[in-house]
């Protein structure tokens, strides 16, 4: 019965590590702005033409940037997969093919942390990027992806 209940035991431990492990990578994502930033909306595919590096300038003649957390990060797995609809391997080379011959004005950005992508959304004209909604502050504009903003119903980016 000892060996019955340390097995129970075990299980009962991997499975909530595991249960763990997935509510990581399913967080809710959202679209911020730099404030001076005049677009508060964008469309599905103006989206993946941004993440893609397809879209260089907003409408007033600012340059895009496009920041990101690296692809491998578990909870860019959503983004990877609403947004570039790609695998990691192959965002990885779109980053590099996009940067290529821009290191003063990357098209996109690869952060370290969502309070790194937050400051530098808020620091660099033009700059768009995708971060959890608990990293939000008011420093950034939250923007509207086919109509919705996070936590509506039916958003692009919601984690579940």
């Amino acid at each position: 019965m000892s060996y019955q209940n340390t097995f129970l035991s075990t299980l009962s431990v991997f499975a909530l590590m595991l249960s763990s492990a997935s509510l990581a990578a399913a967080r809710d994502l959202a679209l911020v702005s730099n404030k001076a930033n005049s677009v508060t909306a964008v469309t599905v595919s103006d989206l993946v033409k941004l993440c893609k590096a397809q879209t260089n300038h907003w409408p007033d003649g600012k340059p895009v940037t496009f920041i990101m957390r690296a692809p491998s990060a578990p909870e860019m797995r959503l983004f990877l997969e609403k947004g570039y609809g790609m695998p990691e391997s192959q965002v990885n080379e779109l980053i590099a093919s996009a940067n290529h011959g821009r290191p003063y004005h990357p098209a996109i950005l690869v952060v370290n942390s969502d309070e790194e992508l937050v400051n530098r959304v808020a620091s660099i004209t033009g700059a768009v990027g995708v971060v959890d909604v608990y990293s939000i502050n008011s420093s950034v504009v939250v923007m509207k992806i086919a109509g919705k903003l996070p936590m509506e119903p039916g958003y692009l980016l919601h984690g579940n």
